[in-house]
């Protein structure tokens, strides 16, 4: 089991930018797939990025292709987020995830929330416009 603390939430406003960081513990960190979720108000949980165990892979979803990038430092158990070119429709509770049976045993990087065995407790991300 790995434990995740997510840090760099905040109010921004439209066009700038934050970037997120999940510090892990516990666990394999070097062989899990790490995802970035959010939830907007009144709306559920959504994939956002996910990046396989070797940093190799990534995967994003539409929205957020081109402005968000996933990355993530092992030697430092940390996985992140940057986000450019922020918009209102970004404002959600951002969650980091892990996934310990993902790329490092032949599987592919997933967007189901169900296939993350581990998760944080979430970031607040307020874009103003």
């Amino acid at each position: 089991q790995v434990q995740l603390v997510e840090s760099g939430g905040g109010l921004v406003q439209v066009g700038g930018s934050l970037r997120l960081s999940c510090a892990a513990s516990g666990g394999t960190f070097r062989f899990t797939d790490m995802g970035w979720f959010r939830q907007a108000p009144g709306k559920e949980r959504e994939f956002v990025a996910g990046i396989s165990w070797s940093g190799r892979g990534t995967y994003y979803a539409d929205s957020v292709k081109g402005r968000f990038t996933i990355s993530r430092d092992n030697a430092k158990s940390t996985v992140y987020l940057q986000m450019n070119s922020l918009k209102p429709e970004d404002t959600a509770v951002y969650y980091c995830a892990a996934r310990s049976d993902g790329t490092a045993v032949g599987g592919r990087i997933s967007d189901r929330l169900y296939e993350y065995n581990d998760w944080g407790q979430g970031t607040q991300v307020t874009v103003s416009s």
